[in-house]
């Protein structure tokens, strides 16, 4: 046996079965995704009940979205440091523990600090199932189902939560929003400590504290930059201020791990991987697509077709179902194909379904002019995120493979971020151009029409993008 393949048979989880490790890594990210929008369904009930004032109860979002994407490179590196198993159960407890406390909140202040809390669960969770993944899953075909599946469960997260969230504050309590956590995240954790028996990190290093620090508070300040233009303008200090000081950050982060970390948080030679810095730079703009799609669309419907919240979700089911369905077909195709052929279908798919949107005016036919541009979008967000997500993580050694779903993951929550902080202001700007006119629902299927030509130019970047991709080489 070979040194390379003997370091991979370490690396490999000793799980009792791999449908048993697979399942653990699916709820994980379905739990992250879908505490991202279950939320928000429940807010109106939260505000009355906690007394919340208007800018105090965006909070109880962005907190949870801020931790989430900016801890997730620190997350990544501790799994890489400490081992998947461990972090996984830490990031559970974290996360249970704090939907417990979230759930029993008696003040607008602990409810926040409880979501802030949940977004550093998150943060470790998501890259430790990535890394689960990636290292159990060695085969390639394995591994694309795998990330097939994994992604398939986000969407399922995504899609349930909107849904969820009504039942659960109708029927029960906005309270079980958070508390349902809790049973889940207990029996996730004993599943984690039966299945992932023996997944030790391979190796003993100290955490790079300059880069962790650097790091994280850089994207966490970018990141709450860019929140705060949804209710300033891009040029005020409470916008310009937190970027810069970000931007700066990350530079200095960048700086340290190039030439004084001697065990670097973010490895830069990661970065000569093609594979990985070119899905890397399309997962940033994949997550715009996304925004555009979810988040846009449902906007376009209630406020241009007079649509109800229920109406424009279960609006949005057959693209949620067509998503998870294609995915997992994409799983089965990527061994075959390669990346670049999935990724250009895909794109094709964005340019074909945002160009169609982008024609709807406020009379527009919902089976017509909603439903299949929407299913076509979503068949190209089936083929590329997860095709992207495993291609990141394909070619990396073992012991960076915790950073490197960290990155990825970062990568796709940063690059939404920026894209609703832009796609809204162009929007906005677009509604607003008739004074006499702003407002009405004629003018903002004009804005939205604006995000969904924007949205198809993302789609036509990324296909550009993607032929940097190495040809696909048949195994």
């Amino acid at each position: 046996m070979t040194s390379t393949s003997t370091a991979t048979q370490r690396a490999r989880l000793q799980a009792g079965s791999s449908w048993m490790v697979l399942a653990l890594a699916c709820a994980c990210q379905f739990m992250v995704i879908l505490d991202v929008s279950i939320v928000n369904v429940a807010l109106p009930s939260v505000q009355r009940d906690l007394g919340f004032t208007d800018a105090g109860l965006a909070w109880v979002v962005n907190g949870y979205v801020l931790t989430f994407a900016g801890f997730m490179l620190l997350g990544g590196r501790a799994v890489d440091l400490f081992g998947p198993r461990r972090m996984l159960v830490a990031g559970l407890f974290l996360f249970s523990a704090s939907s417990l406390v979230g759930g029993l909140a008696t003040a607008p202040e602990i409810l926040v600090g409880a979501r802030v809390a949940q977004g550093v669960g998150a943060a470790m969770l998501a890259p430790a199932a990535l890394a689960v993944i990636n290292t159990y899953f060695t085969e390639p075909q394995a591994r694309a189902r795998a990330f097939g599946a994994w992604s398939a469960s986000g969407g399922v997260g995504g899609m349930a939560g909107a849904l969820a969230g009504g039942a659960i504050t109708t029927g029960l309590s906005w309270r079980w929003v958070f508390l349902i956590n809790v049973p889940i995240g207990a029996v996730l954790i004993a599943l984690a400590t039966m299945s992932l028996v023996g997944t030790r990190a391979s190796q003993r290093e100290s955490l790079d504290l300059a880069g962790a620090v650097t790091g994280t508070a850089g994207l966490a300040a970018l990141i709450y930059g860019v929140m705060q233009s949804a209710h300033h303008g891009w040029t005020s200090v409470r916008v310009i201020g937190p970027a810069v000081a970000g931007l700066l950050l990350l530079i200095i982060f960048t700086v340290l791990q190039a030439c004084f970390a001697t065990q670097p948080m973010m490895p830069l030679r990661l970065f000569k991987i093609r594979t990985v810095a070119v899905s890397t730079g399309m997962l940033l703009l994949l997550g715009g697509i996304a925004i555009a799609m979810w988040y846009f669309t449902s906007l376009f419907m209630q406020n241009a077709l007079g649509y109800s919240a229920l109406e424009a979700g279960l609006g949005q089911t057959p693209a949620a179902v067509t998503f998870v369905a294609i995915a997992r077909l994409a799983a089965n195709l990527l061994s075959r194909t390669g990346v670049r052929p999935l990724v250009l279908a895909g794109s094709a798919c964005f340019l074909a379904g945002f160009g169609w949107l982008a024609q709807t005016h406020t009379d527009s036919d919902y089976v017509t002019n909603v439903l299949g541009p929407t299913l076509l979008i979503a068949v190209g967000i089936g083929l590329t995120f997860p095709t992207l997500m495993a291609a990141a993580t394909a070619d990396v050694p073992a012991g960076d493979a915790g950073i490197i779903g960290g990155l990825a993951n970062t990568a796709s929550q940063i690059g939404g971020s920026v894209a609703l902080a832009v796609l809204a202001t162009a929007a906005s700007a677009k509604a607003g151009t008739d004074a006499a006119d702003a407002g009405s629902p004629a003018a903002l299927a004009a804005g939205y029409d604006l995000v969904f030509l924007m949205a198809a130019g993302t789609g036509l970047a990324i296909a550009i993008v993607s032929l940097l991709l190495p040809q696909h080489r048949r195994g």
